[in-house]
């Protein structure tokens, strides 16, 4: 996958609605937080407090975009934050939320 097919489909996430998988736990920590899955039994370190905010307010917000929004996460920051968006849902931490769909 080339870098411009990488940064196209992590854009489309910002209009996808996602939310924490039900089977994952955030434990608060100084630095951010720990997600374990306990399906999976994965543990991931989140080490940002931010992309804690993010991951969190997914289930609130209809799309990734309205969740950077929400945590006032700089836009020239969203092609990080999408790619550890990205990273959690291939590990299941987050998953695309079916109950949800963005209105036009």
């Amino acid at each position: 996958m080339t870098t411009t097919e990488s940064r196209q489909s992590a854009d489309t996430m910002l209009d996808e609605a996602w939310v924490l998988s039900p089977a994952v736990a955030l434990r608060p920590e100084p630095f951010g937080a720990m997600a374990y899955h306990f399906g999976n039994r994965k543990l991931t370190f989140l080490k940002k407090r931010e992309l804690v905010m993010v991951v969190r307010s997914l289930g609130e917000c209809a799309i990734v975009r309205d969740a950077l929004v929400q945590a006032a996460i700089p836009e020239a920051q969203w092609t990080a934050y999408l790619a550890a968006l990205r990273s959690l849902a291939a590990t299941d931490m987050i998953r695309a939320s079916e109950g949800k769909a963005l209105d036009d």
